[in-house]
């Protein structure tokens, strides 16, 4: 996917404001309109835009009281503002600058120059995040700090893929693990800890270590039952004050190498998708269980899956069904499912899908880490 360059236009003149939307969407830009800055944060409580073009002499609440609104807010108050405005008055501009608005641009200003300067203001803006994550990166590297493996575990038999996307480029909060048990099961867990970015990435830590412990604990008394591995893991964080809270949702599923069936326990998870080789047939897994760390008793149940060869299972994060187009922020299960139905019982089905999802030419914009394990008997 390209890298979104989203805007939120502000201003009482309808003719600028449209005649400013053609030029920056003929560059590329997906701009969303609105015509007063109590229309611009209701735009803002639905969508979070790349940057803020916004007029200053707007009636009701003006540029700078809007700009204070946006300041108030947390998940606001870093989105780059620019002031476009006809006053042309120095204590104005000090005053719009003063509120850490990165730029002031008169409307008698080429709308070319216009673009220029949005498109060179965005780029900045990117190339520094690039050398933060850099530098974040480097020091969770020489941590040892990865909350996704490199490879998935060989398993004779069953064939392990799995993606992961993180939301533009940043550490998330979606986790997954593999932990192979003597050579005759593996534990699978993909997780997604509540939030974005490093606020997540950090706390996944936290989940995995539990989710590990408790693994090993249940192997080392003889009890390889999935549900009985989230209650305790569950009953844990609900009694840890750092993540009081904070709840992730997980889906855990243990192979048995021999056979290549599956258990089945999740918290607060998206469905499985499963496929049926010898019916053709595809349909839905889906578990009980609450998020992690939101109750005591997490209602935690297990499934039994008989595979068979060339039988295929999916585990997705909300990120595979969360998506931003025209109209908002969406949700959509069923959309990703359709969209699985026609390719999971061909031929290299995982890499269909991954194209399907992924391919340049959507419409929708990633909004979250996505995540998924694919697994098929061969």
């Amino acid at each position: 996917m390209t890298a979104s360059k989203k805007i939120l236009l502000v201003d009482d003149d309808r003719f600028m404001l449209e005649l400013t939307a053609r030029a920056l969407e003929k560059e590329g830009f997906f701009c969303h309109k609105a015509l007063s800055a109590l229309e611009g944060l209701e735009i803002l409580a639905q969508s979070l835009p790349d940057i803020i073009l916004s007029d200053y002499d707007m009636p009701g609440l003006n540029g700078f009281d809007f700009r204070q609104r946006v300041l108030s807010d947390p998940k606001l108050k870093n989105i780059p503002f620019v002031f476009l405005t006809s006053f042309t008055d120095e204590d104005l501009m000090i005053k719009g600058l003063d509120l850490q608005a990165v730029d002031y641009i008169t409307k008698n200003t080429p709308l070319a120059v216009i673009v220029s300067k949005l498109n060179n203001l965005l780029s900045t803006v990117r190339e520094e995040h690039q050398r933060s994550l850099q530098e974040l990166r480097k020091t969770a590297e020489a941590l040892n700090l990865r909350s996704v493996p490199v490879k998935a575990p060989v398993i004779g038999g069953v064939k392990i893929d799995f993606l992961h996307h993180p939301f533009q480029n940043y550490p998330g909060g979606d986790f997954i693990d593999f932990i192979v048990v003597d050579n005759s099961f593996t534990f699978c867990i993909l997780g997604d800890v509540m939030g974005k970015k490093w606020g997540a990435w950090f706390f996944s830590f936290n989940f995995l270590s539990y989710i590990r412990s408790a693994v090993r604990l249940c192997v080392f008394e003889g009890d390889l039952s999935t549900a009985s591995i989230l209650r305790k893991i569950n009953k844990v964080i609900y009694l840890d004050p750092v993540l009081s809270d904070v709840f992730s949702t997980v889906s855990l599923i243990r192979i048995e190498h021999a056979t290549g069936n599956i258990l089945y326990s999740g918290a607060g998870d998206l469905p499985l998708i499963r496929y049926r080789a010898d019916l053709d047939e595809t349909s839905r897994l889906t578990s009980s269980g609450l998020l992690l760390g939101l109750f005591p008793d997490g209602k935690y149940d297990e499934a039994g899956v008989t595979m068979s060869k060339g039988d295929k299972l999916i585990m997705i994060s909300d990120g595979m069904i969360d998506y931003e187009d025209e109209v908002g922020k969406k949700s959509d299960f069923q959309l990703f499912y359709n969209s699985v139905l026609p390719v999971i019982g061909q031929e290299n089905a995982f890499e269909r899908i991954k194209a399907a999802t992924f391919a340049e030419n959507t419409e929708k914009v990633q909004v979250d880490d996505c995540s998924m394990i694919f697994f098929e008997i061969k």
